[in-house]
């Protein structure tokens, strides 16, 4: 049975996504007008559209995030630091960067810290470092969590949404791997406001998704409903 928890205020915890290549100054226009008129943490563009979004929000509560390196994290270090160093030149404040997944199966880990680590220095910026949890295992995942976290990330991120996305088991593992020293934003296939609360309950201090105005909607039947 669904739980309206209305203890916990929904909005805060969204990134209003939009990673369409297809979208238009319109859909940009409309994204982040939804991210203010609903209070959200952050709305989240491709880097071609943070320079628009910056101005729709400038003085406004949502932030600008981007991605980077976007959705494969294949880039060289150099390619991801010029766009992630480009995108903070923009505007952008929060950068969620796809770590480089061949690096942690290969057991690279300090080619992976330095990559992460020169973007959060080079930048001053709140990097999110996405994992691609659905790729690894638990261990690799650990591995992965504590390579980011020492490296400087400000929030370690579940998935691009490409290959499946966020579950509760994962986000309770990376709590207890982080004891939350960093945040954990929980993304990919969030549609249902339970699936959000319990997301949410488990650890999670952000949710990446493209329906965050329809989990607010959500929310608001079960609360005239209680």
């Amino acid at each position: 049975m669904a739980v309206a928890h209305p203890e916990i205020d929904l909005a805060q915890f969204i990134d209003h996504t939009l990673l369409n290549s297809l979208a238009t100054p319109d859909a940009i226009e409309q994204v982040c007008y939804e991210a203010e008129r609903f209070r959200f943490a952050s709305v989240c563009v491709y880097p071609i559209h943070v320079r628009q979004a910056v101005n729709l929000l400038h003085q406004k509560q949502p932030r600008v995030c981007t991605v980077i390196g976007f959705p494969t994290g294949a880039m060289t270090s150099a390619v991801k630091l010029y766009e992630a160093q480009e995108a903070a030149e923009n505007g952008a404040t929060e950068l969620d960067v796809v770590i480089n997944l061949s690096w942690l199966k290969e057991g690279k880990t300090n080619e992976l810290y330095r990559e992460v680590a020169g973007i959060c220095e080079a930048t001053g910026q709140t990097v999110k470092a996405i994992l691609e949890t659905t790729l690894l295992s638990d261990a690799e995942k650990q591995v992965a969590a504590e390579i980011c976290v020492d490296a400087g990330a400000a929030f370690l991120k579940t998935s691009t949404g490409w290959h499946g996305g966020a579950t509760v088991a994962d986000v309770q593992l990376l709590k207890a791997v982080t004891r939350d020293r960093i945040g954990i934003k929980a993304s990919g296939g969030i549609r249902s406001v339970n699936q959000a609360l319990e997301l949410i309950i488990a650890g999670a201090t952000r949710l990446g998704t493209s329906y965050g105005v329809d989990l607010i909607r959500q929310r608001d039947t079960l609360e005239e409903v209680d």
